[in-house]
């Protein structure tokens, strides 16, 4: 009887999963486990609402695998360790997993693959790392380029979905921890059945919501998103069905309007993958900014006003009500991530490495690729960086993105009766309004902690001279 260990990571389903399918191509007996890696619960990104996120899916995962005659089997302990011991306890022959590309991933694997057999499938994203290059064999660091290489590489490469197993062998003498319980989450249930509740809900049925996805993936007072990121961050889905449901949308496509939605959806799974081999030829990013002469920024890092906008009370409503978002539900819109973004950097001139560290302590769907490509994209110091010179102007933001400023009266509610001229600029509101309104400006809801227009300046002086120097 040949015996192998799946070992599962961030792909916690069992349909169109490398690793599981490999192990029941090549062992008479499973083993799933998932090891609970001390490194990762210390560590000072971890986000609480995230890890309930993970409990939540190795839960649905045990179920799952209960219902195919298996279990998942928990462990903790250093991974090399934990493996090893459960593969002398079982003679397992090899352990298998999806392969994983940030640093810490790489690392802990070379720990492994020195003390036991270790066979890596497929991967986190579609296309690995090493299959979008240049044609001198670089990696890219523009987007443009990169999607362009890697829709052509996917027209060669067509994608075979593996259908979930209806049985699977696990010994039965084999003894793991308990799952511990934990909370029902109302904006993500987590688990395989819910990420495919929802895939389907995003392209179904006969006027699917990804056909105005180009349209309204902005609007912050809509619900424009598919909402698939948490599960797409721990492999509930798997990114090669989001990819072929992204191209079979763009193929049904009823006019050019649809055929858009789609194909910009598509591009935002590309932009993961983009990210994600970023992370892999570059992994310097997680510690610096891409372009090194940003390094030099002087920056303010004021504490107070680091404080005021992690907790939703800098005077900016799009901004407060965003973080606000974050806070009670661990997940903010896109477009509302850069804003805040922006925000933090280039309005109150605090390291953009603070922001994304609070963004990985609180986003059940925190990535360490996406989010600091995303946090070194909008502070202008990263590959295919938007320009240090562009600074959101957060007013314009809220008026464009939430116009009638639902999004701001649902998070900020003192703000509720604010009228619809002053909701994205309160402080301009005036006296008498602000009383028929029951919100005193300074009282009610604080004034802005910093002058835009002056920020602004101050913020591109500071990074000239980082240029500069």
């Amino acid at each position: 009887m040949t015996t192998a260990i799946v070992w599962f990571r961030r792909d916690l389903r069992i349909s169109d999963n490398p690793a599981l399918t490999y192990a029941l191509a090549h062992a008479d007996e499973v083993i799933p486990a998932f090891i609970l890696d001390p490194a990762l619960r210390n560590s000072r990104y971890v986000g609480e609402k995230r890890v309930d996120f993970l409990w939540g899916g190795l839960a649905s995962l045990d179920q799952s695998l209960r219902e195919r005659g298996s279990r998942l089997i928990l462990r903790q302990g250093e991974p090399a360790e934990a493996l090893s011991q459960l593969a002398a306890e079982t003679n397992a022959s090899f352990v298998t997993a999806e392969r994983d590309y940030s640093p810490f991933a790489r690392k802990r694997d070379q720990h492994v693959s020195e003390r036991l057999k270790l066979v890596l499938q497929g991967g986190a994203s579609v296309l690995q790392p090493e299959e979008v290059l240049k044609d001198d064999g670089s990696p890219y660091v523009v987007y443009t380029p990169y999607s362009r290489t890697w829709k052509q590489r996917m027209g060669l490469t067509p994608i075979h979905l593996e259908e979930a197993p209806e049985a699977i062998v696990t010994p039965s003498v084999v003894e793991g921890l308990p799952l511990p319980a934990i909370g029902k989450q109302s904006l993500f249930p987590p688990g395989e059945a819910e990420a495919q509740r929802r895939l389907n809900a995003f392209i179904g049925g006969d006027n699917p919501a990804i056909f105005y996805y180009a349209e309204q993936r902005n609007r912050m007072d809509l619900e424009g998103t598919s909402q698939l990121s948490p599960y797409l961050r721990f492999g509930m889905l798997s990114p090669r069905q989001a990819v072929i449901s992204a191209q079979s949308a763009i193929a049904s496509a009823p006019n050019a309007q649809a055929r858009k939605g789609a194909e910009t959806w598509l591009n935002e799974l590309i932009w993961r993958e983009f990210y994600l081999s970023i992370l892999f030829h570059f992994p310097h990013v997680m510690r610096e900014a891409f372009r090194p002469e940003y390094d030099n920024i002087v920056w303010q890092n004021d504490k107070d006003d680091f404080a005021a906008w992690r907790e939703g009370r800098t005077g900016y409503p799009i901004v407060d009500a965003a973080m606000r978002q974050l806070a009670a539900t661990g997940w903010m819109h896109n477009r509302a991530r850069m804003i805040v973004a922006s925000f933090l950097v280039k309005d109150l001139l605090i390291d953009w490495r603070w922001g994304e560290r609070w963004f990985m302590q609180n986003l059940v769907d925190g990535d360490p690729a996406a989010n600091n490509g995303g946090w070194q994209w909008t502070a202008g110091v990263g590959v295919d960086a938007a320009p240090y010179f562009r600074v959101f102007n957060p007013v314009l933001q809220g008026r464009k993105f939430d116009p009638g400023g639902d999004f701001v009266r649902r998070w900020a509610p003192e703000l509720a009766n604010v009228p619809n001229r002053y909701i994205h600029n309160p402080w301009e509101m005036p006296a008498a309004e602000q009383r028929a309104a029951g919100c005193q400006i300074g009282r009610d809801y604080p004034l802005p902690v910093v002058d835009h227009k002056a920020a602004r300046d101050r913020t591109l002086t500071a990074y000239a001279q980082a240029r500069a120097s």
